[in-house]
């Protein structure tokens, strides 16, 4: 599920579609709702980009093909012969109830969970409301979806993140997409994390590997029922085994390709907060 082998395969598959079509690429965007500039981007070689999940809808639906064969997931464009995906809404950033409902489905079962940042379980509230508030949320959101993010903090739950080691030095550089956060809040959310990975462990293991070598876009698998990618104000949500399946092997091999594992954690993070500036 490398982002670079799907954004190729899908610009090969558009290009394709676009030839089809017979039309020009200015009429192709129009009618996919996208300017021309936009669809450029998308199909620049080398570009590692993928549109919105309501745009991979609406060309899936007009020209007869499935989001997965879009994907490079299913090898047919028939969506008769594609696997079960579905588009859930996350307009709020956190969509509480959608994943708590995953979480509880799968109370049993294995959770492998790869952030958009840092993983909510070892998040701290005031950080989680500073992101929140860089969106511009009102006090009262912002304080409902930080209250209601107990689904996620089961000890119980047997769990396994990978993260980019990036992810933790950028908090502790206090770099993209920390620029703004107070030293004193980095430094609070890494003790915090030195804490919550002991405490948690063996039920939660945390496996770090190189981005500048290995890329995931993030995603969550919830044992054997269902895997959903972030994808911002949507979540794109496979439900057949096949490709939950494909999902779990590439986790595999994040795991196999990770320079920090689980019981290292602890003095890894120990290390990275020695290197901060004192308060």
């Amino acid at each position: 599920m490398d982002k670079r082998l799907i954004s190729v395969t899908f610009q090969q598959r558009m290009i394709s579609l676009i030839q089809a079509s017979g039309k020009s690429r200015s009429a192709f965007a129009e009618g996919i709702g996208i300017d021309r500039s936009a669809l450029s981007q998308l199909l620049t070689t080398d570009a590692v980009r993928l549109p919105r999940a309501d745009t991979l809808t609406r060309i899936a639906l007009q020209y007869g093909v499935s989001v997965d064969w879009l994907l490079g997931i299913a090898q047919t464009a028939d969506p008769s012969h594609s696997s079960r995906t579905e588009m859930a809404e996350n307009s709020e950033y956190y969509n509480i109830p959608l994943l708590t409902q995953w979480h509880d489905e799968a109370r049993e079962l294995k959770i492998r969970y790869i952030p958009h940042h840092l993983p909510d379980i070892l998040c701290l509230q005031d950080v989680v409301a500073w992101e929140l508030g860089a969106r511009h949320y009102d006090q009262t959101t912002i304080q409902s979806i930080t209250s209601n993010l107990g689904y996620n903090r089961r000890t119980s739950s047997d769990m396994e993140i990978c993260l980019p080691t990036q992810a933790i030095i950028s908090l502790s550089e206090g770099t993209f997409p920390w620029n703004g956060l107070s030293l004193a809040m980095r430094r609070a959310q890494i003790e915090h994390m030195i804490i919550r990975v002991v405490e948690l462990y063996p039920s939660l293991r945390i496996f770090l590997f190189d981005e500048r070598l290995y890329h995931s876009v993030p995603y969550t698998i919830f044992g054997s029922l269902r895997a959903a990618i972030y994808a911002g104000s949507q979540y794109i949500v496979f439900n057949d085994q096949d490709t939950v399946l494909q999902m779990q092997t590439h986790f595999d091999g994040l795991i196999r390709k990770s320079s920090i594992q689980p019981h290292e954690m602890s003095n890894w993070l120990q290390q990275i907060l020695s290197t901060m500036p004192s308060l």
